[in-house]
Order: structure tokens, then C-alpha cells, then sequence
């Protein structure tokens, strides 16, 4: 296959670029953007333009999961055709689309809307790889932020790193686009830290206080939903469930964090 840098009008991105979660620079409108931890990829619109990923590296656009070989070596392939960049599945496992959609190898080819879409392949032992799409839309980025974004409650939160593990093993189900997505358990967190960092000392009750003390931080700093007395009886998920929702909100977490926890 020819090189990826001789096709006309496809600029490649380091593998250090920014997720595209963040948005993209002004580009073309409908200029596709595929991103991996490998580096990724920018193709202006053109018919018939052709994007592929998958692990066989000097075959594909964009290199992913290179050494899981659940992923195939050509995985998706993304086609300019009409308006919209075309999304099929050329490898065995299906991809995972947000809104818990899965996308196999026998479905019609999918339409990318404009804006950021992630897509995941499960690999071996519980492996998430993750391909991030963006497609460039009329003024070829993200919208203008309306003025209250200029606010503190906008920007992203910070985290030390113990939070940021503990926060993105809850919100997991979030980052991986599941329809309905849950909290997971403290129980859950713990178990999967301690797998992750055994020597770390990773319990319930040790999750269950970092997390609740990122609650009452940013409960004082204004947002609502956090606390017992605002959300009321039976309280269930709510108070974490309304604070990922925030540090989604705020892009403090996002999907590529998903690497913290073995996914790429």
C-alpha cells in the first residue's frame, strides 16, 4: 500500500495530539479527523477519499491496538461518499459506536455526523481500543462557546492523580458511550484498581472517600446536584451520577482517560 504521507490532501497527527474531544483546529468543512494512541490522521472531503485503521500498521492510515490481535489487522474503513464520511466494519470484532450501538462486519456502512464520535474495539483481557473520530463541521470546529462559558464552573476541574484513576474507573460506563449508563460500585472501582495498582492499597472505603471529597469540593464551589439534602431520599447513584455528569460537561474527564485503566 502507499505510503500514508504521498496521499494527496491527508496530513498525519503525532500520536501526542490533544484528544479530539477538545474539538480541532479550523479545517475544511467536513475534513475527517481519526485519532488513535498511535497518532491519527486529517483528510480534507473528496469523493471516494478512503480512511482505514486497524493494527497491520504499514496497511492502514491509523495504527490501532498494533499488539492485540482480537483487533484485525484492517478493522473500519471510513469512505467519502455524497455529504457525509461512511464508517464500515472490515475486521471481525464489532465496533462500538456511543449509545451502545455496535456496528459489525455484515451491517451497512454507518453515516458520522458531524462533531466528535469515539468508537471502541473490546481486545484481549478486557482491553478497550479506542479510535476517536471527529468530522469538521460548517465553520470547521467546535461552536463558539455561548459567554457563561468563560466561567470557572466550564473549564475542567482539576484532579491529583489519585482522583483522576479513581473518577474515570467510576465513570467508565460514560466514557465508553453506553446508552444508560451507571456508576460503577465502590466495590467495583476497588477491585479493578487493586488489579491495576496492587501495591497501592486499593479499597472500597479508600475510593468512597476520594471520590466523595472531589463531591464536596466542587459542591463548595457551586455546583448543584452533589449533595444529600439538594438531591433528596432515596438517593441511590444520583450524587455520582451528577457529578460525572459534570466532569463530562467540563471535559475533565474524557474518553482517551480510558487509558488509565488498560484501554487504548
Amino acid at each position: 500500500m502507499t505510503d500514508i504521507s504521498q496521499v494527496e490532501g491527508l496530513e498525519p497527527l503525532a500520536a501526542n495530539h490533544a484528544s479530539l474531544a477538545f474539538g480541532v483546529p479550523e479545517s475544511v468543512p467536513g475534513t475527517i479527523f481519526a485519532l488513535s494512541v498511535s497518532g491519527g490522521v486529517r483528510f480534507r472531503p473528496k469523493e471516494a477519499r478512503v480512511v482505514l485503521f486497524g493494527r497491520n500498521r504499514p496497511e492502514v492510515h491509523v495504527c490501532v491496538g498494533e499488539d492485540d490481535r482480537r483487533v484485525s489487522r484492517s478493522h473500519g474503513r471510513l469512505a467519502r461518499r455524497g455529504d457525509h464520511w461512511w464508517l464500515a466494519n472490515t475486521g471481525h470484532l464489532p465496533l462500538q459506536l456511543p449509545g451502545s450501538r455496535m456496528l459489525f462486519p455484515e451491517d451497512e456502512a454507518f453515516p458520522l455526523q458531524t462533531g466528535y464520535t469515539p468508537v471502541f474495539i473490546s481486545g484481549t483481557a478486557r482491553r478497550r481500543h479506542l479510535v476517536e473520530l471527529y468530522v469538521a463541521g460548517v465553520d470547521g470546529r467546535l461552536p463558539t462557546p455561548a459567554p457563561e462559558a468563560a466561567t470557572l464552573k466550564d473549564r475542567p476541574w482539576k484532579l491529583d492523580a489519585d482522583e483522576r484513576l479513581a473518577l474515570v474507573c467510576l465513570a467508565q460506563r460514560y466514557l465508553l458511550h453506553d446508552a444508560y449508563p451507571q456508576p460503577v460500585s465502590w466495590k467495583q472501582v476497588a477491585t479493578e484498581l487493586a488489579e491495576l495498582r496492587p501495591d497501592e492499597g486499593w479499597r472500597p472505603k479508600k475510593a468512597e472517600h476520594l471520590i466523595s471529597g472531589v463531591r464536596r469540593r466542587l459542591s463548595s464551589a457551586g455546583v448543584p446536584g452533589l449533595t444529600r439534602e439538594e438531591v433528596g431520599e432515596p438517593v441511590g447513584n444520583m450524587l455520582n451520577h451528577n457529578l460525572v455528569t459534570e466532569l463530562l460537561r467540563t471535559r475533565t474527564l474524557v474518553p482517551p482517560d480510558l487509558l488509565m485503566l488498560g484501554a487504548d
